[in-house]
Protein backbone atom coordinates (compact mmCIF):
# COMPACT_ATOMS: atom_id res chain seq x y z
CA UNK A 1 0.00 0.00 0.00
CA UNK A 2 1.29 3.44 -0.90
CA UNK A 3 1.75 6.41 1.39
CA UNK A 4 3.44 9.75 1.21
CA UNK A 5 5.39 10.69 4.30
CA UNK A 6 5.39 14.46 4.80
CA UNK A 7 8.92 15.08 5.94
CA UNK A 8 9.27 18.82 6.55
CA UNK A 9 10.86 20.29 3.43
CA UNK A 10 10.70 16.88 1.73
CA UNK A 11 8.06 14.33 0.79
CA UNK A 12 8.79 10.63 0.51
CA UNK A 13 6.51 8.46 -1.61
CA UNK A 14 6.37 5.14 0.20
CA UNK A 15 5.48 1.70 -1.11
CA UNK A 16 7.81 1.68 -4.12
CA UNK A 17 10.65 -0.90 -3.85
CA UNK A 18 12.66 1.16 -6.36
CA UNK A 19 12.88 3.97 -3.79
CA UNK A 20 12.65 2.10 -0.53
CA UNK A 21 13.69 1.53 2.10
CA UNK A 22 15.23 4.82 3.17
CA UNK A 23 18.49 4.75 5.11
CA UNK A 24 18.58 6.94 8.22
CA UNK A 25 22.14 7.51 9.42
CA UNK A 26 22.77 7.86 13.16
CA UNK A 27 24.77 10.91 14.28
CA UNK A 28 25.12 10.78 18.05
CA UNK A 29 26.57 13.93 19.61
CA UNK A 30 27.02 12.19 22.94
CA UNK A 31 29.88 10.86 25.08
CA UNK A 32 27.98 7.75 26.20
CA UNK A 33 25.84 6.22 23.44
CA UNK A 34 26.09 2.43 23.45
CA UNK A 35 27.93 2.08 20.13
CA UNK A 36 29.54 5.33 18.97
CA UNK A 37 29.50 7.47 22.11
CA UNK A 38 32.24 10.11 22.09
CA UNK A 39 33.28 9.57 18.48
CA UNK A 40 31.51 12.64 17.07
CA UNK A 41 31.26 14.80 20.19
CA UNK A 42 32.80 17.95 18.64
CA UNK A 43 31.16 20.01 15.91
CA UNK A 44 33.98 19.39 13.43
CA UNK A 45 33.89 15.62 13.96
CA UNK A 46 30.09 15.57 13.73
CA UNK A 47 30.09 17.50 10.46
CA UNK A 48 32.84 15.31 9.03
CA UNK A 49 30.80 12.23 9.89
CA UNK A 50 27.69 13.75 8.29
CA UNK A 51 29.63 14.55 5.12
CA UNK A 52 30.81 10.96 4.95
CA UNK A 53 27.26 9.65 5.40
CA UNK A 54 26.06 11.88 2.56
CA UNK A 55 28.86 10.59 0.34
CA UNK A 56 27.86 7.04 1.29
CA UNK A 57 24.28 7.56 0.11
CA UNK A 58 22.34 8.31 3.30
CA UNK A 59 18.72 9.44 2.87
CA UNK A 60 18.12 10.99 6.32
CA UNK A 61 20.51 12.16 9.06
CA UNK A 62 19.29 11.60 12.63
CA UNK A 63 21.00 13.83 15.22
CA UNK A 64 20.90 12.80 18.88
CA UNK A 65 22.24 14.60 21.94
CA UNK A 66 21.07 12.27 24.70
CA UNK A 67 21.99 8.61 24.98
CA UNK A 68 19.06 6.20 25.20
CA UNK A 69 21.16 3.12 25.93
CA UNK A 70 19.86 0.95 28.81
CA UNK A 71 20.64 2.61 32.12
CA UNK A 72 21.47 5.97 30.59
CA UNK A 73 20.84 9.01 32.82
CA UNK A 74 18.84 11.95 31.57
CA UNK A 75 20.75 14.89 30.07
CA UNK A 76 19.92 18.44 31.24
CA UNK A 77 17.98 20.48 28.69
CA UNK A 78 20.64 23.11 28.05
CA UNK A 79 23.34 20.49 27.61
CA UNK A 80 21.27 18.68 24.98
CA UNK A 81 20.59 21.95 23.17
CA UNK A 82 24.27 22.86 23.26
CA UNK A 83 25.13 19.51 21.69
CA UNK A 84 22.58 19.31 18.89
CA UNK A 85 21.66 22.82 17.80
CA UNK A 86 25.05 23.84 16.31
CA UNK A 87 25.07 20.60 14.31
CA UNK A 88 21.49 21.10 13.17
CA UNK A 89 22.17 24.67 12.03
CA UNK A 90 25.29 23.53 10.19
CA UNK A 91 23.52 20.66 8.41
CA UNK A 92 20.06 22.02 7.66
CA UNK A 93 21.04 23.02 4.12
CA UNK A 94 23.12 19.92 3.36
CA UNK A 95 20.55 18.62 0.87
CA UNK A 96 19.35 15.76 3.08
CA UNK A 97 16.41 15.69 5.50
CA UNK A 98 17.47 16.20 9.11
CA UNK A 99 15.86 14.37 12.02
CA UNK A 100 16.32 15.17 15.70
CA UNK A 101 16.25 12.31 18.20
CA UNK A 102 14.77 13.85 21.35
CA UNK A 103 11.95 13.46 23.84
CA UNK A 104 12.17 17.02 25.26
CA UNK A 105 9.49 19.44 24.02
CA UNK A 106 11.82 22.41 24.39
CA UNK A 107 14.38 20.75 22.11
CA UNK A 108 11.58 19.94 19.65
CA UNK A 109 10.54 23.60 19.55
CA UNK A 110 14.09 24.84 18.97
CA UNK A 111 14.72 22.22 16.31
CA UNK A 112 11.47 23.01 14.48
CA UNK A 113 12.32 26.72 14.53
CA UNK A 114 15.71 25.82 13.00
CA UNK A 115 14.04 23.88 10.17
CA UNK A 116 14.30 20.24 11.22
CA UNK A 117 12.40 17.75 9.05
CA UNK A 118 11.57 15.02 11.59
CA UNK A 119 11.10 14.65 15.33
CA UNK A 120 12.15 11.13 16.31
CA UNK A 121 10.81 10.64 19.84
CA UNK A 122 11.55 7.43 21.76
CA UNK A 123 8.86 8.48 24.24
CA UNK A 124 6.07 8.61 21.66
CA UNK A 125 5.35 12.33 22.23
CA UNK A 126 4.04 11.59 25.73
CA UNK A 127 5.95 14.29 27.62
CA UNK A 128 3.83 17.25 28.79
CA UNK A 129 3.97 19.87 26.04
CA UNK A 130 5.27 17.52 23.32
CA UNK A 131 2.08 17.55 21.26
CA UNK A 132 1.84 21.32 21.50
CA UNK A 133 5.46 21.63 20.41
CA UNK A 134 4.90 19.77 17.14
CA UNK A 135 1.29 20.61 16.23
CA UNK A 136 1.86 23.70 14.13
CA UNK A 137 4.79 22.35 12.12
CA UNK A 138 5.08 20.25 8.98
CA UNK A 139 7.88 17.96 10.20
CA UNK A 140 7.48 14.20 10.25
CA UNK A 141 6.91 12.52 13.61
CA UNK A 142 8.26 9.09 14.48
CA UNK A 143 6.32 7.44 17.31
CA UNK A 144 8.21 4.69 19.09
CA UNK A 145 7.16 2.11 21.66
CA UNK A 146 9.19 1.96 24.86
CA UNK A 147 8.37 0.17 28.11
CA UNK A 148 9.54 2.34 31.04
CA UNK A 149 12.38 4.85 30.59
CA UNK A 150 15.99 4.17 29.47
CA UNK A 151 17.28 4.28 33.05
CA UNK A 152 15.30 1.14 33.95
CA UNK A 153 13.73 -0.21 30.76
CA UNK A 154 15.84 -3.38 30.65
CA UNK A 155 15.46 -4.36 34.31
CA UNK A 156 12.52 -6.75 33.87
CA UNK A 157 10.64 -6.29 30.59
CA UNK A 158 7.33 -8.16 30.74
CA UNK A 159 4.50 -8.61 28.25
CA UNK A 160 1.53 -10.92 27.91
CA UNK A 161 1.73 -10.58 24.10
CA UNK A 162 4.50 -8.23 23.01
CA UNK A 163 3.29 -7.83 19.42
CA UNK A 164 -0.30 -7.12 20.42
CA UNK A 165 0.75 -4.71 23.17
CA UNK A 166 3.11 -2.78 20.91
CA UNK A 167 0.39 -2.49 18.27
CA UNK A 168 -2.12 -1.32 20.88
CA UNK A 169 0.27 1.32 22.22
CA UNK A 170 1.08 2.66 18.76
CA UNK A 171 -2.60 2.75 17.79
CA UNK A 172 -3.41 4.69 20.96
CA UNK A 173 -0.66 7.22 20.32
CA UNK A 174 -1.67 7.67 16.69
CA UNK A 175 -5.26 8.24 17.81
CA UNK A 176 -4.14 10.90 20.29
CA UNK A 177 -2.01 12.69 17.70
CA UNK A 178 -4.63 12.66 14.96
CA UNK A 179 -7.31 13.81 17.43
CA UNK A 180 -5.09 16.81 18.18
CA UNK A 181 -5.15 17.76 14.50
CA UNK A 182 -1.88 16.21 13.33
CA UNK A 183 -2.12 14.83 9.77
CA UNK A 184 -1.49 11.08 9.44
CA UNK A 185 0.82 11.84 6.51
CA UNK A 186 3.30 13.23 9.04
CA UNK A 187 3.43 10.00 11.05
CA UNK A 188 5.59 6.92 11.05
CA UNK A 189 5.94 4.20 13.68
CA UNK A 190 8.81 2.34 15.36
CA UNK A 191 8.32 -0.83 17.46
CA UNK A 192 11.32 0.13 19.58
CA UNK A 193 13.79 -2.74 19.34
CA UNK A 194 15.75 -2.93 22.59
CA UNK A 195 13.60 -0.42 24.44
CA UNK A 196 12.15 -2.44 27.29
CA UNK A 197 12.31 -5.80 25.52
CA UNK A 198 14.13 -9.07 25.99
CA UNK A 199 15.94 -10.77 23.11
CA UNK A 200 12.85 -12.97 22.60
CA UNK A 201 10.56 -9.93 22.55
CA UNK A 202 12.78 -8.22 19.96
CA UNK A 203 12.79 -11.17 17.59
CA UNK A 204 9.05 -11.66 17.99
CA UNK A 205 8.62 -8.05 16.88
CA UNK A 206 11.06 -8.44 14.00
CA UNK A 207 9.10 -11.42 12.68
CA UNK A 208 5.84 -9.47 13.10
CA UNK A 209 6.84 -6.23 11.36
CA UNK A 210 4.45 -6.84 8.47
CA UNK A 211 1.61 -7.42 10.92
CA UNK A 212 2.46 -4.22 12.80
CA UNK A 213 2.69 -2.17 9.62
CA UNK A 214 -0.66 -3.45 8.33
CA UNK A 215 -2.36 -2.87 11.69
CA UNK A 216 -1.22 0.77 11.80
CA UNK A 217 -1.34 1.45 8.06
CA UNK A 218 1.62 3.79 8.48
CA UNK A 219 5.27 3.81 7.36
CA UNK A 220 7.49 1.81 9.68
CA UNK A 221 11.00 2.61 10.91
CA UNK A 222 13.24 -0.21 12.17
CA UNK A 223 16.25 0.56 14.33
CA UNK A 224 18.22 -2.54 15.26
CA UNK A 225 21.73 -1.56 14.17
CA UNK A 226 24.44 -3.09 16.43
CA UNK A 227 21.91 -3.80 19.20
CA UNK A 228 22.25 -6.41 21.93
CA UNK A 229 19.63 -8.65 20.28
CA UNK A 230 22.21 -9.20 17.52
CA UNK A 231 24.98 -9.78 20.01
CA UNK A 232 22.86 -12.38 21.79
CA UNK A 233 22.57 -14.38 18.57
CA UNK A 234 26.10 -13.91 17.19
CA UNK A 235 28.07 -13.71 20.42
CA UNK A 236 29.84 -10.63 19.02
CA UNK A 237 30.61 -7.40 20.91
CA UNK A 238 29.05 -4.18 19.69
CA UNK A 239 31.99 -3.20 17.47
CA UNK A 240 31.77 -6.53 15.60
CA UNK A 241 28.06 -6.56 14.76
CA UNK A 242 28.16 -5.24 11.20
CA UNK A 243 27.21 -8.55 9.57
CA UNK A 244 24.44 -9.10 12.11
CA UNK A 245 23.16 -5.55 11.55
CA UNK A 246 23.03 -6.02 7.78
CA UNK A 247 21.17 -9.30 8.17
CA UNK A 248 18.76 -7.62 10.56
CA UNK A 249 17.93 -4.72 8.25
CA UNK A 250 17.37 -7.07 5.32
CA UNK A 251 14.93 -9.11 7.39
CA UNK A 252 13.24 -5.87 8.49
CA UNK A 253 12.78 -4.54 4.95
CA UNK A 254 11.60 -7.93 3.72
CA UNK A 255 8.89 -7.66 6.38
CA UNK A 256 7.89 -4.15 5.34
CA UNK A 257 10.18 -1.61 7.01
CA UNK A 258 10.21 1.67 5.07
CA UNK A 259 13.10 3.30 6.94
CA UNK A 260 16.12 1.62 8.55
CA UNK A 261 18.12 3.51 11.16
CA UNK A 262 21.78 2.50 10.96
CA UNK A 263 25.31 3.28 12.11
CA UNK A 264 27.01 1.73 9.06
CA UNK A 265 25.63 3.75 6.17
CA UNK A 266 27.87 2.66 3.29
CA UNK A 267 27.47 -1.04 3.99
CA UNK A 268 23.72 -0.72 4.56
CA UNK A 269 23.23 1.22 1.32
CA UNK A 270 25.12 -1.49 -0.59
CA UNK A 271 23.14 -4.29 1.02
CA UNK A 272 19.87 -2.57 0.11
CA UNK A 273 20.98 -2.02 -3.48
CA UNK A 274 21.34 -5.78 -3.78
CA UNK A 275 17.94 -6.27 -2.11
CA UNK A 276 16.29 -3.84 -4.56
CA UNK A 277 17.92 -5.56 -7.53
CA UNK A 278 16.27 -8.82 -6.46
CA UNK A 279 12.77 -7.30 -6.23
Amino acid sequence: MRHTLQFGRYNFPLGDPAQLPLVMGILNITPDSFSDGGQFHSLDLALSRAEQMIADGVDIIDIGGESSRPGAPAVPLQQELDRVMPVLYALRDCGKPISIDTCKPAVMREAIAAGVDMINDINGLRAPGALEAVQGSDCALCIMHMQNMPSRMQEQPEYVDVVRQVIDFLQQRVAVLTASGIDRQRLCIDPGFGFGKTVQHNFALLKALAQIRVALNLPLLAGLSRKSMLGAVTGKPVEQRLAGSLAGILVAVEHGADIVRVHDVSESVDALKVWRAAH
